[in-house]
């Protein structure tokens, strides 16, 4: 997969426009966000994600659907659990991803932040399919922005400790970081 800078549309990965993004302030990508969702919760494959992404979630098909219906959120990427990637929003746009949130002292986290969400739970173990996507995304992410350094890489726990857990415990951030110390080593990111 590339990331075309002009666009800020990643190549050969599905593409799933959704209404919920608006303008960057500045422009300015030097954040990546992890996340984790799964729609219902705990379950997967099921496409409710990307219907909740362009708001068009039925909420009589599921009680938590009902709670969550008038929520307007996006994020950049989906990585489902077959390690298929989906784009929501372009990453020249903010995403509405992060909410209420504070990096480095800023606020704001959407402002300046790329948002990928990894679909799954804060307790069971992501996928392998997920991990060789995930490395291959965040590596397009940074050649095109290299202002997302390993230390600005980090989850939505990290940005807004007192509201979000994810992407949790089961996320290996080890693993992350030793294939990101690799690709960096190799392809000279």
């Amino acid at each position: 997969m590339r990331l075309d800078p002009s666009s800020g549309w990643c190549e050969g990965i599905r593409h799933c426009p959704s209404a919920n993004f608006n303008a960057r302030p500045q422009g300015e990508i030097s954040l990546l966000v992890i996340h984790n969702i799964s729609l219902p919760p705990g379950q997967f494959g099921t496409g409710k994600v990307q219907e909740f992404f362009q708001n068009r979630l039925a909420v009589d098909e599921h009680p938590y659907f009902a709670e969550i219906a008038m929520l307007r959120v996006s994020a950049h990427f989906l990585i489902e659990r077959d390690g298929g990637v989906t784009q929501f929003v372009s990453c020249r746009e903010r995403a509405w991803h992060a909410g209420q949130s504070i990096f480095a002292g800023r606020e704001n986290c959407n402002d300046f932040s790329v948002g990928i969400e990894l679909e799954g739970t804060d307790e069971l173990p992501f996928t392998d399919a997920q991990y060789a996507a995930l490395i291959g995304l965040v590596g397009s992410l940074r050649r095109a922005y290299p202002a997302i350094t390993a230390e600005r890489i980090c989850g939505h726990s990290d940005i807004a400790p007192t509201r979000k857990t994810d992407p949790g415990p089961a996320f290996d951030w080890v693993r992350l970081y030793a294939a990101l110390t690799n690709n960096t080593k190799e392809e000279g990111v």
